[in-house]
């Protein structure tokens, strides 16, 4: 491929055909007027593991179609080096995950706006949500009804979970039945990216119905090994087919070149290709095009821990995983009835407070009806139990990513510092506390056989605080590394239009660019974040679909 042949000049370059890049290939060909190339390193989303809800622990290890990143050892939890998984297919992280939809509370964006990012307040970011989603209940002020992406509630009921329900409540949580509507606080079931028991990732949901269009060129395999640059100004993308030994391919954007390829690969791309913090740049080698401190700095992610009780006198998700129990279930999700199958990992949500002296939930917890062995997501006990963990929304405690080496296939380095911040800490004992005294209350008694974890000998804050750095896990809500603000802020990466400061033609457009964590999980924001992005790349007013 050579650098002048016409059919590889496009309008606009895409880097990463995730949860970001799907919506963004959506909405740049929308009109038929521009042509958009999009770059995924993975494979096509073809396996089925990714259409099956429940398979979500098979494709989150399988290194096919995954980034299989781990952290370097983090001090603030034992010197353990943490998962740091992202996808790698179309759909990424989107096609891999929980399915959980949560947009997070109404002041984070409030909070991103006063840090100088105009225009990107609650209400200036709503219609975004609203345009992306077709949602059935809530209310019409917050839900959007006629967008690409199904939002449902947990369809499958359990009555262990009836009774962690009226558990929570009895201590004061209210029944939240939309907590993406007015207010996040309270007890409810889940909403989940799933149409019909099937997942709706972002692929299926933004790029399914555009892949065949003439204007769209996409590109799996493709692994981007830097930004081409004519001074400042990014003209296009080189990358190899396949890996490193696979052959090399050039694309140029003629209008301009987005990055969209999570909060660990965009900043390490920058790095390798000359854009970051200058000290860093030169111990790689790599000369410097722009510098700019905060590229890969303002690493923030959340940092869950885990109460497991086991349970007496009912079948869990332990026993119905299993033998001829899983095969009725399997019928049933071919069948599009309620079924283990066609659950997300977390089967109700409890956002509340560590501290009661706060004025709105700095915690999240997610509930099920299983239980899973010590300090592994989403793998099964061999005994019957349900499951609460916590983390805390908004944490203190950051940390970095950065390029290894000037080599582009390195793994990076990422360290995430986790419970470095005494906040931090106090709000996840806080958590454990709080689900132990829903766990062991009457509502739950007739079900409980005695908590397994983190055991009822551990009854001090030192204790409990041990047993988190122990056996604690990330939630992979990976973010920050390319924050938004203003010029004059010079740990940012990114002003409030999501063009790199001091550079042209290069904007980004995923979780990066967040200034700090929203409250919850972060797919819908991400979603939200390349819609809004759309209209400022295409000169439109928001307005709802």
């Amino acid at each position: 491929m050579t650098d002048n042949q016409s059919s590889d000049y496009f309008d606009y370059v895409i880097v990463g055909g995730g949860t970001a890049g799907s919506l963004l290939a959506n909405r740049l060909t929308s009109g038929n007027k521009f042509t958009v190339c999009l770059l995924e390193a993975g494979p096509p989303d073809t396996h089925p593991y990714i259409n099956m809800p429940a398979g979500f622990i098979k494709i989150l290890s399988n290194p096919a179609y995954t980034w299989c990143y781990e952290s370097q050892p983090v001090p603030g939890v034992g010197g353990r080096k943490i998962p740091a998984t992202q996808g790698m297919t179309l759909g990424g992280s989107s096609a891999i995950n929980g399915m959980i939809y949560n947009r997070g509370q109404h002041a984070d964006y409030d909070r991103w706006e006063g840090f100088g990012n105009r225009g990107w307040g609650f209400s200036d970011v709503l219609p975004y949500f609203k345009r992306t989603e077709s949602r059935i209940g809530g209310e019409d002020a917050f839900r959007g009804r006629n967008g690409e992406l199904f939002v449902s509630d947990t369809d499958w009921r359990h009555p262990i979970c009836e009774a962690f329900l009226a558990g929570a409540m009895d201590i004061g949580v209210p029944h939240n039945l939309d907590y993406n509507g007015s207010s996040q606080a309270g007890v409810g079931y889940m909403q989940r990216m799933i149409h019909r028991g099937r997942r709706w990732s972002a692929a299926r949901a933004f790029l399914r119905p555009v892949e065949n269009k003439k204007t769209l060129d996409i590109r799996t395999r493709a692994y981007v090994t830097s930004v081409i640059f004519e001074g400042t100004k990014a003209t296009g993308i080189r990358y190899r087919h396949g890996d490193r030994q696979g052959n090399v391919g050039v694309v140029f954007a003629r209008r301009e070149v987005i990055l969209a390829a999570g909060a660990i690969n965009t900043p390490r791309l920058l790095q390798v290709s000359g854009v970051g913090p200058p000290g860093l740049l030169s111990e790689l080698g790599v000369p410097v095009v722009k510098a700019l401190d905060g590229v890969g700095e303002n690493f923030r992610d959340h940092y869950c821990a885990r109460l497991v009780v086991a349970v007496k006198d009912i079948l869990t998700i332990n026993e119905k995983s299993k033998g001829p129990r899983l095969a009725i279930e399997l019928a049933r999700w071919l069948f599009g009835l309620p079924s283990i199958l066609s659950l997300s990992p977390s089967v109700l949500h409890l956002f509340w407070k560590s501290n009661e002296q706060l004025a709105i939930p700095d915690l999240q917890g997610v509930f099920s009806p299983a239980s899973y062995k010590e300090g592994l997501v989403g793998v099964l006990a061999d005994y019957p139990g349900m499951t609460l963990g916590f983390y805390q929304q908004r944490p203190k405690s950051v940390g970095y990513v950065r390029a290894r080496s000037a080599d582009p296939f390195d793994e990076p380095l990422i360290q995430p510092n986790y419970l470095a911040e005494e906040e931090d800490r106090r709000a996840l004992i806080g958590g454990l506390r709080l689900g132990r005294r829903i766990l062991s209350g009457p509502e739950l008694g007739g079900y409980n056989n005695g908590e397994k974890l983190p055991g009822i000998g551990l009854q001090s804050d030192d204790e409990l605080l041990d047993y988190a750095r122990r056996y604690g896990s990330t939630v992979y809500h990976f973010a920050g590394t390319c924050r938004m603000g203003s010029s004059s802020d010079r740990a940012a990466v990114v002003d409030d239009q999501l063009r790199v400061h001091g550079m042209q033609n290069l904007r980004i457009v995923d979780a990066s660019i967040m200034p700090d964590l929203t409250s919850g999980n972060t797919c819908a924001p991400v979603l939200m974040i390349a819609e809004k992005a759309a209209d400022m790349i295409l000169g439109c007013s928001p307005h709802p679909r």
